[in-house]
């Protein structure tokens, strides 16, 4: 007799479609440039915290379209650079071509990532590994990669920082999150990454620190930047029902902007932290 599974009864098809659905959702839009336009100096802020230098084995998760992994591999590093949707990763290797960079890309899950254990000397993710739907099986698997006495470095969006409380401001237009999938700014929270690593890292630093942010003089011009550019609002506003809704969001985000907005600049808070695997 032929066994069949009921619709949302398999966890292994219901976390593949939810993968899927997150990889298209940052194809949407246009993150490369804004990565290079408003978010560029992180990148290089990880690589530096994570001192990486000639000659060191280094996997970027979740990568984009490689603002930590091309200065890494200009750094002298030997860098794979990993990531979920294919769309980033064309773009990076454009980009890292453009700069002179000389470095691996691979389309892996990060909650699956297809390294054998202690292959790298510093795993690290740039606002990348956070938005993983499961965060243990993420912290499990960088923690697995790295070998013994190698660095991890994670750079986060804290939840009361502006991208954490822009992601609360579109939660109300958007559907609820399976079950099981944690908050991405939660890896924000020293304590909450603290947990996730558990005993098996030593020599945890853990300091949050704002990125200025000056590509936006008014909030109309940051709202409609990302209506445009980032993924997650751009899969926001294509789902609301109509067009009072859309009006709706449009105000919620101006109002976010003009609570941070000082002259022309804005402070995103991020944590940024770095620890060493036990030996």
């Amino acid at each position: 007799m032929t066994q069949t599974t009921e619709p949302g009864t398999d966890p292994g098809a219901d976390d593949r479609a939810l993968k899927s659905r997150h990889a298209t959702m940052w194809a949407l839009g246009d993150y490369p440039t804004l990565a290079a336009e408003v978010i560029a100096d992180l990148g290089p802020t990880l690589v530096e915290a994570c001192g990486i230098t000639l000659g060191d084995r280094v996997l970027d998760v979740a990568a984009g379209s490689g603002n930590a992994a091309i200065p890494a591999a200009l750094a002298g590093a030997d860098v794979t650079a990993t990531d979920l949707t294919p769309e980033l990763l064309e773009a990076g290797r454009a980009a890292a071509g453009a700069r002179g960079a000389r470095l691996e890309w691979r389309r892996a899950d990060a909650e699956a990532l297809p390294f054998a254990d202690d292959t790298f000397d510093v795993v690290m993710s740039c606002v990348g590994v956070m938005f993983a739907p499961h965060h243990q099986r993420g912290a499990d698997e960088m923690v697995r990669v790295c070998r013994p006495g190698g660095t991890i470095g994670l750079l986060s969006w804290t939840p009361a920082g502006f991208v954490g409380q822009m992601f609360g401001a579109l939660r109300p237009y958007v559907p609820p999150p399976p079950a099981g999938v944690d908050p991405p700014p939660l890896w924000g929270d020293a304590e909450h990454v603290r947990d996730l690593l558990g005993d098996r890292v030593v020599d945890v630093d853990a300091r949050r620190q704002t990125l200025c942010v000056d590509r936006f003089g008014t909030p109309a011009q940051f709202r409609d930047y990302f209506k445009t550019a980032y993924g997650p609002v751009v899969a926001a506003y294509a789902q609301l029902p109509d067009a009072e809704a859309a009006t709706d969001l449009d105000t919620d985000l101006d109002a976010l902007a003009a609570r941070h907005l000082d002259g022309e600049a804005m402070d995103w808070e991020y944590l940024l932290l770095t620890c060493r695997v036990r030996d």
